[in-house]
């Protein structure tokens, strides 16, 4: 497997592969870095050119990830990458590039996109749907039937109620308990939340 980026997102990935007992792990990186413990850190080949192993991107920011893997999209397969210590229900679907990191519960009929990060101790309960590139962040909580659209970020210890629709690249603050839902394209933070922010979509 390898593993695109090599920053602290990306050493905490590494050892969700060892965990997975991933024979063959490989670190890329844009940047001039030296090695990632054991690991020698590559540049990356040329744009173009077929990639035989599978990839995970681990660049935490969800607009530079997707830009990556549209980049890539051609030439390279995308793996999963999910700790031995998660709970996935057998009902759950989890897409290609997912990260799914220790302590994460997702239960039954949820479908999670492709390039999502569930982070540390989130919690994604039944029925819920999560676009491509969204971010839930280490204890955050969604419950039932929660829809959140394309590169959303949940933030740290949010809590979503049921049925709650949030839309497309927003940012939800750390600790927002959300009992509404939330447009596209905005920030909304406390408790409750309230909208603080509305950025204009890129073009």
């Amino acid at each position: 497997m390898i593993v695109y980026g090599a920053s602290g997102h990306g050493k905490v990935i590494i050892e969700i592969l060892e965990s997975m007992h991933i024979p063959h792990i490989e670190i890329w990186d844009d940047a001039d870095r030296d090695a990632v413990w054991e690991y020698a850190v590559k540049k990356p080949l040329p744009q173009g050119t077929a990639v035989k192993d599978n990839m995970i991107i681990s660049i935490g920011v969800n607009a530079t990830r997707k830009k990556v893997a549209e980049r890539l999209k051609d030439s390279v397969s995308y793996g999963t990458a999910i700790h031995a210590s998660t709970y996935i229900s057998k009902r759950a679907t989890i897409g290609e590039g997912t990260v799914v990191m220790a302590g994460v519960v997702v239960n039954a009929d949820t479908v999670v996109g492709k390039h999502c990060i569930l982070n540390t101790n989130a919690s994604i309960d039944h029925d819920c749907v999560l676009g491509d590139y969204v971010h839930i962040s280490p204890n955050a909580t969604l419950s039932g039937d929660v829809h959140v659209g394309e590169g959303t970020h949940i933030g740290s210890g949010a809590s979503v109620i049921q049925g709650i629709r949030i839309g497309k690249w927003c940012n939800i603050g750390a600790g927002a308990v959300i009992i509404k839902d939330i447009p596209d394209h905005v920030t909304a933070v406390g408790n409750p939340a309230r909208i603080i922010k509305v950025k204009e979509p890129e073009k």
